[in-house]
């Protein structure tokens, strides 16, 4: 059945694009597997093979008549590893190894580093993380071009592995030039969302926001949170961002691996109390790389983010690289409908609050969920032409399926970040009977309305003249369903 229907999950699904699936064929399987934005991360490519992705992603979406968004990773300001002499270089304990400046090690211990001003910001006493964690150092001496580091956690190093400095305040902007290059092609490009990496302070969004509204882009900006300082700044992070993205792969090397669980609940909770969608990413089914099943701990992972309040679930490398892409979509949607049939009945009535923001909104919206599930409702209907009040709704959590509905094309994929909203297609929103008819035959024609079914329709600011909101209760026609049928 074309997607969306009634039944799929509420939680969202945001898969990473790579070679394991970036052709049209396995893009609109994802699609009907599940998959509700496509993730391009820029730390790897060139612009050109971005823009034959970005056609790719477009081109799937027509396919499978289904709106689905796009997120646009910037990388940042990502310290990694030059080349090493010896590679790969196993580090025991005790072992010490220096960073040296230039590009070319003269020694199998001497290592180097894409951010020059490195040597100069290390002080004897720093932490340095290498590999994601793998292989931790502390510093023992420095001069001027060179500082002496001694293995604390032996592994095994590669060329261009990711480096972690925890604690220390590093001067790197958050936005590199060929971010903000990367930022003004998606811009232009009508990028839906764009994440900004290693954000430290809500100034960092704000910029990334100046940036793409000078280029007159309506792009989301998703911050991501993987630095101390952000945790420390999170409530004006939150505030200043259309989203937030709990990025753990570098938040748990930043700070100290025990504190990610709670982290993480603390950034969930912080965007619920803000009604801003967030995403929880990394290593989520990481087995499903080589393996066609997770590990227990990885469904209880994807199941935990959800019962946290969760509105999308990212994969990385289990899609762009792995060998069972379409499985580790299937899998999660599977986990995450489990979930969601015990998430939904133990919702209580007091989850409803108005936000100081968008007040009448929010209470319209709370009014219309009541509505909906005290009269049984089949379907909550949305209509809008930016998709403003189907964000506020999502952050409701409805017990009622919810259609965003919409003649706007980037409202339709903005909605696909949104928790329980299905963006469906229609032609206009002024004439609320013709909008009606055209859901009841959508409905009809894929037999998930029958006659005499419930449906609410709430009508966002603007869509009617002169009318702030608007909600309705409709019968559906048996007369107009045997037509959608025929």
């Amino acid at each position: 059945m074309p997607r969306p229907t009634l039944q799929e999950a509420s939680t969202k699904i945001i898969a990473t694009v790579g070679p394991a699936c970036d052709s049209l064929e396995k893009l609109v399987e994802l699609i009907e597997s599940g998959v509700d934005v496509f993730r391009i991360n820029t730390a790897h490519g060139s612009r050109e093979s971005h823009a034959e992705t970005l056609r790719k992603i477009r081109q799937a979406s027509e396919q499978s008549s289904f709106p689905v968004g796009v997120l646009l990773d910037l990388s940042g300001p990502k310290i990694r590893l030059g080349t090493l002499l010896q590679d790969p270089l196993p580090c025991e304990m005790g072992m010490e190894l220096s960073f040296v400046s230039g590009d070319e090690p003269n020694d199998a211990t001497e290592l180097t580093s894409s951010y020059k001003r490195l040597l100069q910001e290390l002080q004897v006493g720093d932490n340095v993380m290498l590999a994601d964690g793998i292989v931790s150092m502390v510093v023992v001496s420095k001069t001027d071009d060179r500082a002496v580091c001694r293995v604390t956690s032996p592994g095994v190093l590669r060329s261009r592995q990711g480096i972690n400095l925890p604690g220390v305040k590093l001067s790197v902007s958050s936005m590199r030039p060929e971010d903000v290059d990367n930022a003004i092609w998606g811009a232009q490009a009508g990028i839906d969302f764009i994440s900004l990496s290693f954000v430290r302070s809500a100034s960092d969004v704000r910029s990334l926001k100046d940036l793409l509204t000078s280029y007159e882009s309506m792009a989301l900006v998703i911050a991501k949170i993987e630095k101390r300082e952000a945790m420390e700044d999170l409530d004006a992070i939150v505030e200043a961002a259309d989203g937030v993205m709990v990025a753990r792969g570098d938040l748990g090397v930043e700070i100290d691996v025990s504190e990610t669980p709670v982290a993480q609940k603390r950034i969930i909770d912080a965007c619920t109390e803000k009604m801003k969608p967030v995403i929880v990413a990394t290593q989520m089914l990481d087995s499903m790389h080589h393996c066609p099943r997770p590990t227990r701990a990885e469904a209880s992972d994807v199941a935990n983010a959800i019962l946290d309040g969760a509105d999308c679930c990212m994969l990385s490398g289990e899609t762009a690289i792995g060998d069972f892409p379409i499985e580790a979509v299937q899998t999660m949607r599977r986990i995450m409908l489990h979930t969601e049939r015990n998430l939904l009945t133990e919702l209580s009535p007091d989850r409803f609050k108005v936000n100081s923001k968008y007040p009448i909104t929010s209470a319209v919206a709370q009014s219309a969920i009541m509505l909906a599930e005290s009269v049984s409702a089949k379907v909550l209907v949305i209509a809008t032409r930016s998709g403003g009040t189907a964000w506020v709704e999502s952050k409701q959590r409805s017990l009622v399926p919810t259609l965003g509905v919409s003649d706007n094309e980037e409202a339709l994929r903005r909605m696909n970040l949104f928790w329980g909203v299905k963006p469906v297609r229609v032609s206009q929103l002024d004439d609320a009977t013709q909008l009606f008819d055209e859901i009841t035959a959508w409905g009809c024609r894929s037999q998930m309305l029958n006659g005499g079914d419930l449906a609410v329709l709430v009508t966002g600011n603007g869509v009617m003249d002169r009318a702030h909101n608007l909600v309705m209760v409709h019968t559906v026609d048996p007369d107009k369903c045997k037509i959608a049928w025929n």
